[in-house]
């Protein structure tokens, strides 16, 4: 308790960052050569607190560190914009990566995510997102006569209601397609993959099918498909109905027989729903689809309350480091819920914090824990 007591709400949170492996991401990468005063450590630090305070500019960044407790966590009394932007352009993007991906490897612990698998198929569920850029500051990513952008193609994990989490991004120029995307983010047999419209590719659908992936996709309203056979559904079932089709016309025509149901969503629309899974209840898979809904949360919560609003760079790899730097900032939020068991949402823990980051880490446990403490 002791050793909780001494450290800052801030460096509890920032704990699950191994020291040392961020040590051997620095060596290897050659970070903090020739550096002076901005070492790595303290450069991550301030990037995370900038995120977690919403801090809209370099400059903003800059005048933070006149806090005396920003100095004493970062060992720095002072920082230029451009000792800031030039460090965020620099850094290789995969050093941010492998601390994202080391952060999804401890949530998979704390989830027990290969114990579920031998419960229930976990979900992973794709989609996209596109971040829009200022078309004068950010000609590398135009997509439009008038506009500029990046698109996070994401894979989320969802184990059940209230656990959601990043596992996997790429990152590209908003103008890809989102199709070309599912070769890299589909690579675990093991579960069950959930996304939109946006990844329809008959063929890939083919070959999911034969090397064992499993697959919920909506399928568009004009798709041409051939009933094979029509499934029986329970009389109180919600689906309006369970086909065993081909997807396709004479010239294009998929070689496996998928499943195809039709159901109404919350507004009222009817659906076509496309599985390669024959083992599930027609109405289970109506909510494996429904799943779907979190990643559109994820997003939602990212651009909210995350500052990818207005990026500190202009270059592609500044940019691409912040999207990172804000994914790091969600799954350090994450442990936190899971390490205290805590009822209080991602996005609460991460408001206590702004509050009480240079409190005692004590104080601040004993806050999202919520119920759990009297």
């Amino acid at each position: 308790m002791d050793k909780i007591t001494r450290k800052t709400s801030f460096e509890q949170w920032f704990s699950p960052i191994s020291t040392e492996k961020m040590q051997e991401y620095v060596e290897s990468h050659q970070l903090n050569y020739y550096t002076k005063k901005l070492y790595m450590v303290s450069f991550l630090k301030i990037l995370l607190y900038a995120q977690l305070n919403e801090t809209e500019s370099i400059r903003a960044v800059r005048d933070a560190m006149f806090s005396e407790e920003l100095q004493q966590l970062t060992n720095l009394d002072s920082i230029s914009n451009s000792q800031l932007g030039r460090r965020l352009n620099q850094v290789p993007t995969e050093f941010f990566q492998q601390i994202f991906l080391d952060l999804v490897a401890q949530i998979h612990m704390k989830t027990e995510f290969k114990q579920h698998r031998k419960i229930s198929t976990p979900l992973k569920i794709i989609d996209s997102s596109t971040l829009p850029l200022n078309l004068n500051n950010h000609k590398w990513a135009k997509f439009h006569k008038t506009k500029s952008g990046v698109k996070l193609h994401l894979r989320l994990v969802y184990m059940e209601k209230d656990c959601s989490y990043p596992d996997k991004a790429v990152l590209t120029n908003a103008i890809e397609h989102d199709s070309g995307q599912l070769e890299v983010l589909v690579d675990d047999k093991e579960c069950m993959y959930v996304f939109d419209r946006g990844y329809l590719d008959y063929e890939r659908f083919d070959r999911m099918t034969d090397d064992g992936y499993f697959f919920v996709s909506r399928l568009r309203k004009n798709a041409v498909t051939r009933v094979m056979e029509t499934l029986r559904l329970p009389e109180d079932s919600l689906v309006l109905s369970d086909e065993m089709v081909v997807i396709g016309t004479t010239q294009n025509r998929s070689e496996n027989a998928f499943r195809l149901l039709k159901v109404i969503d919350s507004k009222g629309n009817e659906l076509q729903l496309l599985t390669n899974r024959f083992d599930l209840d027609a109405d289970e898979l109506a909510e494996l689809y429904k799943s779907r809904w979190a990643i559109e949360l994820f997003f939602k919560w990212m651009k909210q309350h995350l500052n990818i609003k207005k990026f500190y760079g202009h270059s592609e790899q500044a940019v691409h480091n912040q999207v990172y730097i804000a994914m790091i900032v969600y799954c350090l939020n994450v442990l936190a819920q899971l390490h205290t068991n805590s009822s209080y949402t991602y996005l609460e823990i991460g408001r206590f914090l702004k509050v009480s980051w240079w409190k005692s880490a004590h104080i601040w446990l004993r806050k999202i824990k919520g119920k759990c403490v009297p």
